[in-house]
């Protein structure tokens, strides 16, 4: 009997103990479950942040006035270099852009004059600002998945031109190359180069250029013009052109038969192959075969291939496109407009 009454008793306490031990595990579950619901009432009433349930169970949070709101997207930073001196540097309105295609976007500033500045113009071969330097994760992104022939890759970066999406150019950094190989009216160490990038079939090239010989005859011996070629790819007979522009240089004569092809425009615009062109060099009293033979060979094709190529560096798509010195104009801007900026280079 002893021996039974006592195994009862133990089973009865042991039974207690298991009782005790349960409700003390829900005590502390219930502390815990109350104590995350205080902590995330919490958090959202002090404006102090946000707790890990309420990010992983709420896409969008309002709290203190503002709207928090989730993004499958990595949070991607881009250095953007610029100078503060300059102020059509402005990245603005470029960040407003790039925010609306990259929500998670970080920006913090580099001055093009400092050190990490300098490197990255020079790692990048920027030629121009603001520039914009993104981390690597902008490779997680929807917009580099659309957009990614127009980065450029260097080590664990990429460098975006802005300029290639059609926003305007802050400032230059460098300018377009002259040689002996450009065709080159004026004296050459006059201190204002204007560099016009033009299509021989393009109308408004047509009315820039009047623009440009008027002045060439106000402001000669202190202008030296250059005049480079970027034969659109709509323009069936741009590049023939171009070719034969250089075909007359040979011989002495670009600057009255460039003026013959403008003038001309609208009639050899309508032709294919080269013969209208053989048949202006003729009207001009330029040497027949020697002409018909750089032309037939496409003599400079290279050298009007290369000047395409120029523009593409500088983000030129259109023309005309032309440089004062480090001001760009685009299209044609007028007389006054032109001679403005002639005037500013002057004056400096």
């Amino acid at each position: 009997m002893e021996t039974l009454f006592s195994e009862k008793t133990e089973a009865v306490e042991t039974d207690r103990q298991k009782a005790r031990n349960l409700a003390a595990l829900a005590v502390l579950l219930a502390g815990l479950f109350v104590g995350g619901l205080f902590v995330d009432f919490g958090q959202l009433l002090t404006g102090q942040g946000f707790s890990g349930g309420a990010l992983r169970d709420h896409a969008i949070v309002e709290t203190a006035g503002k709207v928090w709101v989730s993004y499958d997207e990595p949070k991607v930073e881009v250095q953007v270099i610029t100078d503060e001196n300059c102020i059509a540097c402005d990245p603005s309105e470029a960040l407003l852009w790039l925010r609306r295609v990259i929500p998670t976007l970080e920006a913090s500033p580099v001055d093009g004059d400092s050190e990490l500045g300098r490197l990255l113009v020079a790692r990048f071969q920027i030629k121009s600002l603001p520039a914009f330097i993104f981390s690597e994760n902008i490779e997680e992104t929807d917009f580099f998945a659309q957009a990614s022939s127009l980065f450029e890759k260097q080590d664990e970066r990429y460098f975006f031109d802005m300029g290639k999406i059609g926003l305007p150019v802050g400032k230059y950094l460098q300018l377009p190359r002259i040689d002996d190989t450009d065709i080159i009216l004026g004296v050459k160490d006059a201190p204002v180069k204007i560099v016009e990038f033009a299509d021989f079939q393009c109308p408004y090239c047509r009315a820039f250029h009047l623009d440009i010989e008027r002045l060439l005859k106000e402001y000669e011996g202190k202008v030296t013009f250059v005049y480079k070629h970027l034969p659109l790819s709509f323009h069936n007979q741009a590049e023939n052109a171009a070719l034969a522009a250089f075909c007359a240089h040979d011989q002495g004569k670009f600057r009255q038969y460039a003026a013959l092809l403008f003038a001309k425009q609208e009639e050899w615009s309508k032709t294919s192959g080269v013969q209208a062109f053989k048949n202006y060099a003729w009207r001009l009293g330029l040497q027949n075969n020697q002409f018909a033979t750089c032309l037939d060979t496409k003599k400079y094709l290279d050298k009007v291939n290369a000047d395409q190529l120029e523009a593409a560096q500088f983000s030129i798509g259109g023309t005309p496109g032309t440089f004062v010195n480090g001001t760009f104009l685009s299209g044609a801007v007028g007389f006054e407009t032109l001679k403005k900026a002639v005037e500013d280079e002057l004056a400096k």
